[in-house]
């Protein structure tokens, strides 16, 4: 992928199911963009609950944004936004343990749910899962957009999963970790990079991005 201008580097988180931005990753991205003076250059909306939904507005949010300038991160649920969308407009895509078959495994999830980070509740709907089947992509097209970082300690969901459905794309398997990223801080350079938000000589410099202790990069 040719590496984007500072300032031209957009990026748009997804959070996952029953979160927000509110989440650590979240507020790490945004604090990192901040220091790079990039604050202008991220965008984390609070998607509804409602597939159907959340598909029209990240369509609405996009549509007068340069696919080429946009890398969108997605997380858990917001990872299988961040497929459907990416292969929509032709963006790049940075996966954090992404959930590949959501209308499979919300099945043990319908009915009011407390949402994260704060006290209010969503109800998840049977309808939701009809809505995640018409955002199923069979097969991404241009891996190359692509960059999986997917943690073997993921308590929720099968990280070889994860590798199978982005077979050929930039791939980072933690040896361990959890479903929520927690150790997330050692890897947040390697996004800003991927998105072009970093120049590629801070790679070589002390501080620059580098692969952590316990990752496998493929």
């Amino acid at each position: 992928m040719p590496r984007l201008g500072h300032s031209q580097a957009v990026m748009l988180y997804l959070h996952g199911f029953r979160s927000s931005p509110r989440s650590q990753k979240a507020r790490l991205l945004e604090e990192r963009c901040q220091a790079l003076g990039l604050s202008h250059a991220y965008r984390c909306p609070q998607l509804p609950a409602s597939p159907r939904e959340a598909a029209e507005e990240l369509l609405e949010l996009t549509h007068t944004l340069p696919p080429g300038n946009l890398t969108i991160v997605g997380s858990s649920l917001g990872g299988y936004y961040a497929t459907w969308l990416a292969e929509r407009i032709d963006s790049r895509v940075v996966l954090l343990n992404p959930a590949v078959r959501p209308q499979r495994d919300l099945v043990h999830h319908l009915g009011r749910q407390k949402l994260y980070y704060s006290d209010e509740t969503v109800e998840i709907k049977r309808e939701f899962l009809a809505e995640l089947e018409s955002l199923w992509v069979e097969a991404i097209s241009r891996p190359e957009r692509y960059f999986l970082i997917a943690a073997q300690g993921d308590e929720l969901l099968d990280w070889r999963e994860m590798v199978a459905r982005y077979p050929r794309a930039r791939q980072l398997i933690l040896s361990g970790s959890d479903h929520g990223l927690s150790d997330f801080a050692n890897y947040a350079d390697l996004v800003l990079e991927f998105a072009g938000m970093t120049a590629p000589n801070e790679l070589a410099r002390p501080g620059g991005p580098t692969v952590p202790d316990g990752a496998s990069p493929r």
